[in-house]
């Protein structure tokens, strides 16, 4: 049993949304922040508490809005600032938040910030950004300042031709970096991209790569891992550097003012010692982070669209470490398996051939709805939509990530077809564009995202017509209709099911995956078969009779000795 005290952010559930592909409502076949207010009852109904918008913020669009030109204004066609306090009020009349993505690792090269600190060397804000001289190698050829690869390929320095220096971009050359050294540039980013909104009545953040601000100020070249290129990983040396748990502190001075959440993306932190450092409630940083293992199963370890596979006991010892490293501390976590930046969780972790994909979408709400910590749905997941069919070539994918892996690839390789299948593969199965299809709502064109006729900014999946809300709205046994009686289960056993401690049991097993939930003399245990195959049920010994709460099957009563294909189970333990 955790020792967290009860706070609304705990036991809510949030809803993350994508503005871009979420709901259209002027027919310019990109969604909006009207579009989503005229969705609001629908999200209430699906019970869920606090909404999580991605950027919406004012943006040339180089990755989705991460590349922030103005943190004070909406992107055009999104709406504007009035619309974002319209979609408060429609959040708090209907009890429930509203959160925004908090992203300042790095800004767009098209913020006024940055045009001034690029303007010339001695512009008051050119030590905003991380500015460095060239080096020179042996034959005089000029080098970057270091051998940083960047998260979306190639060398994390660009040259500035006017002022003859490198800045540093760890994502897109679009997006450079803040110098968090620099205590002005931090007021600021407090000011502008916190305080604005939080006195608009915005209830908090998701901290995009909230681990990167603290570089250190010497910024060394990483270990050679990947000999044939000069650009190289270099997590180690720009995540988690020495004064990030500072800064978090004094970011902290700013969020204390006021009732919010804050859930941060903290990539490249594997030990669970580490983490609690930045979500003790007693020191006042973040009150949860994403960990992303259970999302990074299988990816390449030279890189992300390598993709190599897993087993379902790595899935299982993953969710069993991030369940239980909140044990007897004062911490919190988090439950997630999708967001915009994943393939579809039905895809990845179950099947999403015709026969099985309603029962996958079904077992996995079975499994997230049972884990500990506040629980995070992504637009779509409660519907099962699934990834793009595998017959979509590079060109009907938009992500900045997948085109310039792709693209590097097919540079490094002569366009080697065995080298770009797999590339393609990987893609197939972990791209982000996957989560950023227009979400569908019913089975008219363009899925009822849009009524643009030539359709939507981002190819609308081909199986709309069967996958939508519409369809699934009024039918008892659809996956929408299972997803609400999944979170009302969790909120009416929230003790045991938000709050209880994880058991594991026949942790080595590969078909399916058992696991328990205790709290003080409360217990359930949960069975998953995670195969397109039935699987005998080795029923655990818990002392005490259990009995059936849940089934994702019509049929069952819970005395069965095998789990069909992709079954999931419920017993409470009496």
């Amino acid at each position: 049993m955790t020792v967290t005290q009860r706070v609304w952010w705990k036991d809510g559930v949030v809803y993350q949304i994508y503005p871009a592909s979420y709901k259209d409502s002027n027919n310019d076949g990109l969604g909006d922040i009207p579009g989503i207010i005229s969705k609001i009852d629908y999200i209430k109904d699906l019970g869920i508490d606090i909404v999580w918008l991605s950027p919406m913020y004012d943006s040339p669009q180089h990755d989705m809005g991460y590349d922030i030109s103005n943190y004070e204004a909406v992107y055009p066609p999104y709406g504007t600032v009035e619309d974002i306090e319209k979609l408060v009020e429609a959040c708090h009349s209907r009890d429930m938040r509203l959160i925004l993505d908090l992203v300042v690792n790095h800004t767009s090269n098209e913020h006024e910030w940055f045009k001034e600190s690029r303007s010339s060397k001695d512009n008051p804000k050119r030590d905003w950004y991380i500015w460095k001289p060239a080096r020179y190698a042996e034959d005089g050829t000029r080098i970057p300042p270091n051998n940083w690869r960047s998260i979306f390929s190639g060398s994390a320095w660009e040259w500035d031709e006017h002022t003859q220096e490198y800045y540093l971009h760890l994502f897109a050359k679009q997006q450079p970096d803040l110098n968090w050294e620099n205590p002005v540039t931090r007021k600021a980013i407090y000011d502008s991209a916190m305080e604005y909104w939080l006195k608009r009545g915005v209830d908090g953040f998701r901290v995009d790569t909230v681990n990167m601000y603290s570089k250190g100020t010497s910024l060394p070249d990483a270990p050679i891992i990947d000999p044939g290129i000069f650009e190289q990983p270099a997590s180690g040396l720009f995540c988690n550097g020495p004064r990030m748990h500072e800064f978090l502190r004094e970011m902290n001075t700013v969020l204390s003012k006021y009732d919010t959440m804050t859930v941060g993306e903290l990539p490249h932190t594997p030990d669970p010692a580490h983490v609690l450092k930045y979500i003790s409630q007693g020191d006042r940083q973040l009150d949860m982070v994403f960990q992303f293992d259970i999302v990074d199963l299988g990816i390449g370890k030279m890189h992300k669209y390598e993709y190599e596979g897993y087993q379902l006991s790595e899935m299982k010892e993953v969710i069993s470490k991030w369940q239980r490293f909140i044990e007897n501390t004062d911490a919190w976590t988090t439950a997630f398996c999708e967001n915009h930046d994943q393939g579809r969780s039905v895809s990845r972790y179950a099947s999403d051939s015709p026969q099985w994909r309603e029962r996958s979408a079904k077992m996995l709400a079975i499994m997230m709805c049972a884990m500990t910590g506040t629980l995070f749905v992504y637009q779509g997941q409660e519907i099962g939509m699934i990834n793009a069919p595998k017959d979509w070539p590079i060109e009907d994918y938009k992500d900045i990530e997948s085109i310039n892996y792709f693209e590097s690839v097919a540079k490094r390789t002569n366009n080697d077809p065995k080298a770009l299948a797999h590339v393609m593969k990987s893609i197939q199965i972990l791209g982000r564009d996957h989560a950023r299809l227009p979400m569908q709502w019913d089975s008219s064109p363009h899925a009822g995202f849009t009524g643009k006729k030539d359709g939507a900014w981002m190819r609308t999946h081909d199986l709309y017509k069967e996958i939508n809300v519409a369809k699934q709205l009024n039918d008892p046994s659809s996956v929408l209709s299972f997803w609400k009686r999944m979170l009302k289960t969790r909120k009416e056993y929230k003790d045991l099911f938000i709050h209880g401690a994880f058991e594991e049991f026949d942790m080595l097993n590969q078909e399916t995956f058992v696991f328990g939930k205790t709290f003080k003399n409360d217990r359930a245990v949960i069975a998953l078969n995670f195969t397109d195959r039935e699987q005998t049920f080795k029923r655990p010994n818990v002392g005490g009779k259990m009995e059936l709460l849940v089934s994702n099957l019509a049929d069952t009563n819970g005395t069965e000795e095998n789990l069909q294909p992709f079954e999931g189970r419920i017993y409470l333990v009496n």
